[in-house]
């Protein structure tokens, strides 16, 4: 019987779907451990993760029968795929699944740092009620840049172009938009730093992009705009970051994805209260929704390869 080993969170309807067709070791906790994956990989057909599980040239060299690779997620950069297709282990991702989860998390999070709320939250419960001191602006008539046009950047312009923004698109693999429903124009990296008030991030981690938003970026940035990357840490420099928002070179920033996972005290230590900005545990694109569909399309993919 094909053997199938899970070694982070899937929605359980999907899992008890999934046993029905398998042979299934499922332990959520199993990405905390590399040498336990190591000495059991050789037993399983296929594999799926999320975005904690390393796997390195050290599992797949071990993983003599893999041929199939579930992700549940979007996210590659976990994976050795250059291995994988040396090897013939079919790599998939969840495209698309996430979506509208973290469209939904970019645009409340660009809200709520334009309107200031985590200063003002902060300014009240400390007694001191910022009414007059703390000045807030609309999103209506805004530019918002998005540095990254594929599935989720697309998803993105649709909801905030419905609010009143004005949308720049950087991809340098799209040529043309032509969903009549987005009204968005591609532009520059130039461009976008010069006009954005908000700057949505939306690409893997590559060589190419990693520590791409640094000290020359934030320099070309005219608006003060507000950063919000919910795509992979690395690719924003994270003290050239902190430094901008100290500078007044930007006026806020969310962060959903972090160079190290979970963020350690070197970091957070920088973060004061009072800052206009919002920090989460990479949950951008996890509902109990997303990860139904997320679920669900793997599990579907899955049973399809080995059928």
């Amino acid at each position: 019987m094909t053997k199938i080993l899970i070694t982070e969170f899937i929605n359980q309807n999907s899992l008890e779907n999934l046993n029905k067709k398998f042979d299934v070791n499922y332990d959520e906790k199993l990405c905390e451990d590399e040498k336990e994956i190591i000495k059991i990989i050789g037993d399983y057909d296929g594999l799926i993760v999320r975005n904690k599980t390393q796997v390195n040239l050290d599992i797949l060299k071990n993983a003599f029968k893999l041929k199939f690779i579930g992700r549940l997620g979007v996210g590659l950069d976990n994976i050795d795929t250059e291995y994988c297709k040396n090897k013939n282990i079919h790599v998939q991702p969840a495209t698309g699944m996430n979506a509208d989860s973290v469209a939904e998390y970019v645009v409340s999070s660009s809200m709520s740092l334009i309107k200031k709320i985590p200063m003002f939250h902060n300014g009240t419960i400390k007694g001191e009620w910022p009414r007059t001191t703390i000045k807030s602006i609309e999103v209506k008539q805004k530019y918002l840049g998005i540095i990254g046009f594929g599935t989720i950047g697309k998803k993105v312009a649709e909801y905030s172009s419905k609010n009143g923004l004005k949308i720049l698109a950087y991809d340098p693999y799209v040529k043309e938009i032509n969903n009549k429903e987005i009204d968005a124009k591609l532009s520059s990296l130039n461009e976008i730093y010069e006009k954005s008030d908000i700057i949505s991030i939306h690409l893997p981690l590559t060589d190419e992009t990693k520590n791409m938003i640094n000290k020359s970026s934030f320099s070309q940035m005219k608006n003060k705009p507000i950063i919000i990357n919910t795509s992979r840490g690395g690719i924003v420099n994270e003290s050239d970051l902190i430094e901008a928002y100290h500078k007044n070179i930007i006026s806020g920033f969310a962060l959903d994805v972090f160079e190290k996972e979970p963020i350690e005290s070197e970091f957070y230590n920088k973060i004061k209260p009072g800052m206009n900005c919002i920090l989460t545990p990479h949950i951008s694109g996890v509902t109990t929704e997303s990860n139904i569909r997320v679920s669900n399309f793997i599990v579907k993919k899955i049973t399809d390869f080995f059928s």
